[in-house]
């Protein structure tokens, strides 16, 4: 392990804290690292792995499409893009119905915001304090935390107004005839887990069609049934104009997808927009093969009841420890909000030596975004590790 860390800062860049943890080997819910020890996987490759490690269908698909075509890029008809995209048609909100391929949430959000402004021929973008949209210069402009986009204001285009997250009266003075779009997170994932008003979708939804501007729902972590439905905006019933995707899509495979309604997408001409590896065949195979892995075992309904339990267990121990604060999210997008920095950082530590993998966002929030095939003794295991730990402070 030594060995790692110090290669690892001669030969990577060094733009990630990590943890003192080479993981190597992982089934279902379970990680193992280099010296064999196991955990519990309660990270998910941060809301990516819905089918849990090495699922046999998802390697089945990946091995098999390699053995065929991995890639020949967008110069050519490439029917698993083809066939991709019908089926996310049949989840999708309704109107979602053509889609572009890239390879990250970050580019499907630029993509996103690109097709906006092209539609609207408009320059403004309404972004929510709290969010975070990716890393490109657009979408890291389009991302409130400042530590994330002030070392690079010299090339991130001013065309972005910050407004508070679920407050419809500050919507509605920000929006205007110069606004293109409205980027929102369903609900805050790196922002804390946190979940709007039930009217909150669909009041922006209003505000931006009275102004002519569009709605994209930015489901990048909150998609692909995470929160219990294939899509977060479902649960509020608004139909966004375009909605991005990404971490969960593939399994565990890179992939992101930018959907829109026909007559929106319609505004992307061949060359305005682009991706080389975007929507290759070994992508898109990984991806169907998770969607219909997920059909199969009715992951999103799943994902619905283990949810309301695991919000329960950590809200029995809210009432135990006052290190909690609140426990809130949607399906398997948990948090719970404890007293300060440092003791959620000491809990993601003594947690992991437990054998548990937690995370903490947003400084003060734990959270929880395991695999979807979790099960209730899983929770039941690591709320008892949390019972001990909080027990200690």
């Amino acid at each position: 392990m030594k060995n790692i860390i110090e290669m690892d800062k001669r030969y990577v860049a060094q733009t990630y804290k990590r943890k003192p943890l080479a993981l190597v080997k992982g089934k279902g819910m379970v990680v193992e690292d280099i010296k064999g020890k196991k955990y519990l996987d309660f990270v998910g490759g941060i809301a990516v792995c819905v089918l849990g490690h090495s699922h046999p269908a998802l390697v089945k698909a990946i091995s098999d499409q390699a053995n065929k075509i991995m890639h020949t890029s967008n110069l050519y008809y490439i029917n698993k893009q083809v066939e991709l995209a019908q089926i996310l048609s049949t989840i999708t909100p309704a109107g979602i119905e053509k889609f572009f391929f890239c390879n990250s949430g970050a580019e499907a959000n630029e993509a996103a915001l690109k097709l906006a402004v092209k539609h609207t021929k408009r320059a403004r973008i309404v972004a929510m304090m709290g969010s975070f949209h990716g890393r490109t210069a657009l979408t890291v402009g389009a991302t409130w935390k400042a530590a994330y986009h002030k070392p690079y204001h010299a090339i991130i285009p001013e065309v972005v107004d910050f407004i508070p997250y679920d407050n419809l009266d500050a919507a509605e003075s920000a929006v205007n005839g110069e606004t293109a779009v409205v980027i929102v997170e369903p609900i805050q994932g790196e922002g804390g887990v946190k979940v709007p008003s039930d009217d909150y979708l669909p009041g922006l939804k209003k505000i931006c069609e009275k102004n002519g501007a569009l709605l994209v729902c930015d489901e990048v972590q909150t998609g692909i049934g995470r929160t219990g439905k294939w899509f977060a905006s479902e649960h509020s019933g608004v139909k966004p104009d375009i909605l991005t995707m990404a971490k969960a899509l593939g399994g565990g495979f890179p992939i992101g997808c930018m959907g829109a309604k026909t007559e929106i997408m319609k505004s992307f001409a061949p060359g305005d927009h682009a991706s080389t590896f975007g929507g290759n065949f070994l992508a898109c195979a990984a991806a169907e093969a998770t969607i219909k892995a997920m059909k199969k075992s009715k992951l999103p309904q799943a994902a619905a009841k283990k949810g309301e339990y695991f919000m329960k267990r950590l809200n029995e121990l809210a009432e135990k420890h006052e290190q909690i604060k609140e426990v809130r999210g949607k399906g398997l997008l948990i948090g719970a909000e404890v007293s300060s920095k440092k003791i959620a950082d000491e809990i993601v530590e003594k947690a992991m030596k437990k054998g548990f993998l937690i995370n903490a966002t947003n400084d003060t929030v734990l959270r929880f975004v395991p695999p979807l095939i979790v099960e209730n003794q899983h929770i039941d295991k690591l709320v008892t590790a949390l019972d001990q730990i909080l027990k200690e402070f």
